[in-house]
């Protein structure tokens, strides 16, 4: 049977790779001035207005995906005969995956012959994208739709996240981490880091000082975490701070040879909680 891969905006990809190799994807969306606007990978609001505009102080909030818009999307797929492989945002995280869950309950009501697998990515932006590239190549070289969900289902906790950002007070707002935590984002110079736990809840790492430290620790956690490197692609995505992510490239390479590096803008849901300035570098390593 034909597999249609699907998954959710909030894995922030390239556009480009998305149409490219025909995968659906449901968009969760921003609340920007009043206005919900999808994050469809820039399309709709470009990546460095949305930014600027968090950096004016402008509070954007952010809405999972409904029910009915993932019914939608898989009951189209079923009808056209597809197995379908759902690789969304971590639960930890969004609602979006629980809609996904209801979703398929429903479409099996109507549909029971029909093959929906719906996948807890644990991840977040570029981490969710690193298990959506993964199922791709998977599905271009013929693997099976259970070799496939057992590979994403096996390795998704092994998906590193190494992130730094400029100020938790955006993921204090959004309620994924405490205020507590959130105080030392306000301390002089302090670059916080933050990572995910194996069920994709985030939690605070390392207080760094600077700039340079804060890229130095990210291409180190690469190097001290990652597995056969060799012979996988790093991900790199940042807030509206494109040059950075370029130093942080070079930076991995001077340690380390990579199979690829793909450097991407966070998107406006994941950067509404990361806020301007984040960065994060996402690949496969051992266990969180």
């Amino acid at each position: 049977m034909k597999i249609k891969l699907i998954t959710d905006s909030a894995c922030d990809l390239p556009l480009e790779y998305i149409q490219n190799n025909s995968i659906d994807v449901a968009f969760l969306e921003v609340n920007v001035k009043g206005e919900f606007i999808q994050d469809d990978f820039g399309q709709t609001m470009p990546h460095k207005q949305f930014y600027e505009l968090l950096r004016q102080g402008e509070q954007t909030s952010t809405s999972q995906v409904n029910i009915h818009t993932f019914e939608e999307i898989f009951e189209k797929h079923v009808q056209e005969g597809y197995a379908v492989i759902y690789i969304g945002l971590a639960s930890a995280l969004s609602g979006t995956f629980n809609s996904a869950i209801a979703a398929r309950m429903n479409v099996l009501e109507k549909y029971p012959k029909a093959d929906i697998s719906v996948i807890d990515s644990k991840s977040a932006s570029l981490g969710e994208g690193l298990l959506v590239t993964k199922a791709c190549e998977m599905i271009k070289i013929g693997c099976s739709k259970e070799e496939i969900v057992n590979w994403v289902e096996a390795n998704c906790s092994k998906v590193i996240h190494a992130i730094t950002v400029d100020d938790l007070n955006f993921l204090k707002r959004g309620g994924r981490i405490s205020a507590a935590t959130a105080v030392i984002g306000g301390m002089l110079g302090i670059k916080p880091s933050i990572k995910f736990d194996s069920e994709g809840k985030v939690i605070p790492g390392a207080k760094l000082k600077g700039n340079k430290n804060a890229l130095r620790y990210l291409a180190n956690q690469v190097v001290e975490k990652g597995v056969d490197l060799e012979n996988q692609t790093i991900f790199i995505c940042h807030a509206d701070v494109e040059e950075n992510a370029q130093i942080l490239k070079e930076m991995i390479l001077e340690k380390v040879a990579v199979k690829d590096v793909v450097i991407n803008y966070i998107g406006t849901v994941i950067g509404t909680h990361g806020g301007p300035g984040a960065m994060a570098v996402m690949f496969l390593g051992t266990e969180r």
